[in-house]
């Protein structure tokens, strides 16, 4: 049961003015996305919201700053996804920076700890002996592990962005967008740029008290390519914010000024500084660096982040990419089991899945590739480790669904259920036993029969509309992609045309190579559709949904368009 597409065009508001210069194309595309002239488009740092309104910022500023000028041990607690080992990687640089001269980190391992500040967690950490933690991306829930901390007479101050259960942490500090009451504009900062805007209010504390009075105030903008790689490998919606953040963090990196760790990470993904767009973030820097906390240990991500030296960092970044290698490899063993399932799955709402042969560092994954698939929310557990009864678990919604809600739901109809659960609207993960595992399945129905409306079952594919035949031009595919950041919650631009199949033929088992004319026009254009070829040779008329990128195989300097969906015309 594969969900089919439902292609329609996005709505485009009354816009301008535009300069003569920007395409008409690419001014539909960004009015459509509520960008409606050019002053609206600008991405300079001068708009980034002010820190001012964020919560929780002067408390965990006075302490921060306390530590520091006392010369206090500071331990940063960080998470083992990009998030979180990004997010670290700016807290242990920016205090650094600022003065810190007593700051190490730790981060939890799936296997050992589970996630976040755990019981666990803290007792490993005694042997630091911190004065105060600082935890990146986690917190909000980690109600046992801060009072473990709290009782070994450390201060903790908690900087997360997920979203808090019925009663909040009994911490020193709070900061946290989306903490009950808070004023923060953009809901959306990730975990790293929550930590980021921590640091740029510190900084003005220790300035208005008189540091760098003669000068030499750091600049904090040295760490905004870590910023832009975990708030783009998060998925958290790009609202203007942080397109603001990722683009100047993607502007170092196109200037060669990204932090060597990144800079290695790019290079091994063979991918180029100079031409460097979210989407290879998204598909190359950040899966490199998940892989890390997914299958082994997340601190050899964040070593490679704050390595200065460029052989070191291209050391570590070589073990990400075979870290990374064997996760591709675990991945499609995992996937392809959940294909010889898909056929008799028939899911009215939802799906509960469970192997006692997956990696529970690698249940997310699967539950977005199956949730892609079927366009339904995905639940996918697996044993904590070999044996054991206890899963982890992780939920992949589709637009419109909350999932943590659907969870939050579970919990209060029953009590227990659930051993510990968080996460976003899109995205959560939870623990439970496997004894549970057939009651889960049913509450998780019997919430989604009340919650989900079945109108959001349809899956649209939203297109820009068509482009006429002179538009399938390279100025205008350079002009789409440094348009961008293109990401989560501002989608890259999809348009969809009427075309007759000149060529086709398979590339390996499953792509599509295809030779097309779109209607109206005599140019042929390539085009390819990655796991597009399903046994049957495609009609002699399509109508293609596709994005029209760059094709610069062997120097050529051409475009194709890469097919993303297509029916018979």
């Amino acid at each position: 049961m594969n969900a089919v597409p439902r292609l329609r065009r996005r709505d485009v508001p009354a816009h301008g003015p535009w300069p003569p210069e920007v395409p008409l194309v690419l001014q539909r595309v960004l009015a459509a996305r509520g960008v409606l002239d050019h002053a609206s488009s600008e991405l300079r740092l001068a708009k980034l919201l002010p820190p001012d309104s964020l919560g929780g910022l002067g408390v965990a500023c006075g302490l921060l700053r306390a530590a520091i000028d006392a010369g206090k041990r500071i331990v940063v607690v960080g998470d083992f996804d990009c998030d979180g080992a990004t997010g670290t990687a700016v807290a242990v640089r920016g205090l650094r920076l600022l003065g810190a001269r007593d700051v190490g980190y730790r981060v939890p391992n799936r296997a050992t700890h589970g996630y976040g500040l755990s019981p666990a967690l803290v007792a490993d950490i005694e042997g630091m002996a911190p004065d105060l933690l600082l935890t990146v991306d986690h917190g909000i829930n980690c109600h046992a592990g801060i009072a473990a901390a709290k009782a070994r007479g450390w201060q903790v101050v908690v900087t997360d962005h997920h979203l808090p259960g019925a009663t909040l942490p009994a911490c020193d500090a709070l900061v946290n967008p989306n903490a009950p009451g808070d004023a923060f504009p953009s809901k959306a900062l990730a975990g790293v740029g929550v930590v980021f805007y921590l640091l740029l209010a510190l900084r003005r504390a220790l300035r208005d008290a008189g540091r760098w009075a003669d000068g030499g105030e750091p600049d904090l903008s040295v760490l905004l390519d870590l910023v832009a790689v975990g708030t783009v490998a998060d998925l958290v919606p790009l609202d203007f914010n942080n397109r603001l953040l990722v683009s100047a963090g993607l502007a170092r990196l196109r200037r060669g000024q990204g932090q060597p760790g990144v800079r290695a990470l790019a290079q091994c993904a063979g991918r180029d500084l100079g031409k460097l767009v979210a989407a290879d973030i998204g598909f190359a820097i950040g899966p490199r660096l998940n892989a890390a906390g997914r299958l082994e240990d997340m601190a050899v991500g964040i070593e490679c982040l704050l390595a200065d030296d460029d052989a070191r960092a291209y050391e570590l970044a070589s073990t990400l990419d075979r870290i990374n290698g064997e996760r591709r490899a675990r991945q499609q063993d995992m996937v392809e089991s959940v294909d010889a399932l898909l056929p008799a799955i028939d899911a009215d709402a939802g799906v509960v899945l469970f192997d006692a042969q997956w990696h529970p560092g690698l249940v997310g994954l699967v539950a977005s590739k199956v949730k892609e698939r079927l366009h339904r929310p995905v639940v996918a557990f697996a044993p904590v480790e070999e044996g054991s009864g206890d899963l982890r678990g992780s939920a992949r919604s589709i637009p419109g669904l909350h999932i943590r809600d659907v969870l939050a739901d579970i919990e209060a109809r029953e009590p227990g259920l659930i051993e510990r659960f968080g996460g976003h609207a899109m995205a959560a993960g939870l623990s439970l036993p496997l004894a549970r595992l057939d009651a889960f399945r049913a509450a998780f129905a019997d919430v989604l029969a009340v919650r989900l409306d079945p109108a959001l079952l349809a899956a649209d594919l939203l297109s820009d509309g068509e482009l006429a035949p002179h538009e399938f031009d390279r100025g205008l595919a350079e002009a789409l992609r440094l348009a961008g950041p293109w990401g989560q919650g501002f989608a890259e631009p999809l348009f969809d045309n009427v075309f007759a199949v000149k060529q086709w033929r398979v590339l390996g088992e499953r792509h599509l190579k295809l030779v097309l004319v779109p209607d109206g026009g005599h140019a042929e254009v390539s085009a390819i559709h990655f796991g597009g070829y399903a046994g049957d040779a495609p009609p002699p008329r399509i109508r293609a949904a596709y994005q029209l990128d760059l094709d610069d195989w062997k120097d050529r300097r051409g475009v194709q368009l890469l097919v993303r969906h297509w029916e018979p015309a």
